[in-house]
């Protein structure tokens, strides 16, 4: 079930903040890794950093998910956030969408730049949602 924090604006607002500048960090050292040719690292490192969404990112969008979780609140506190919340829901659906992509691809490809765009896409998404979020279930 989730918890208090998730309730709390400025709370939730850093557990956005922590998972994106983390997510960024992760994706901009598989970059360099990626052009430097360090490609066994690079593979490892694009590894951990699907972990790291799965664990910390996306963990965190089923805790909001859950029955009788954060948008279910919400939802019973305003019935107007109906579409909002099934909007946010979509976010996190196309966030697990691309992340099962990467790894689908991970485990039959090379690294490659086509992927690398992909996290990208990832930390855009999570970045635009997170913002959504805040503005309109704390407004």
């Amino acid at each position: 079930m989730s918890g208090p924090s998730l309730r709390q604006l400025h709370a939730h607002h850093s557990i956005h903040e922590g998972g994106l500048s983390g997510a960024i960090t992760k994706t901009e050292e598989l970059e360099e890794f990626m052009q430097a040719g360090e490609h066994v690292v690079a593979k490892y490192a694009a590894h951990h950093l699907i972990d790291y969404w799965e664990t910390r990112i996306i963990s965190h969008a089923d805790a909001e998910e859950e029955i009788g979780g954060f948008y279910d609140e919400k939802l019973n506190q305003q019935q107007e956030l109906a579409t909002a919340i099934i909007q946010l829901k979509r976010d996190h659906d196309l966030m697990k969408m691309i992340l099962k992509n990467i790894k689908d691809t991970l485990a039959t490809e090379e690294l490659n730049d086509a992927l690398l765009q992909q996290f990208q896409a990832l930390i855009v998404l999570n970045n635009l949602h997170s913002r959504e979020e805040e503005r309109l279930l704390f407004a």
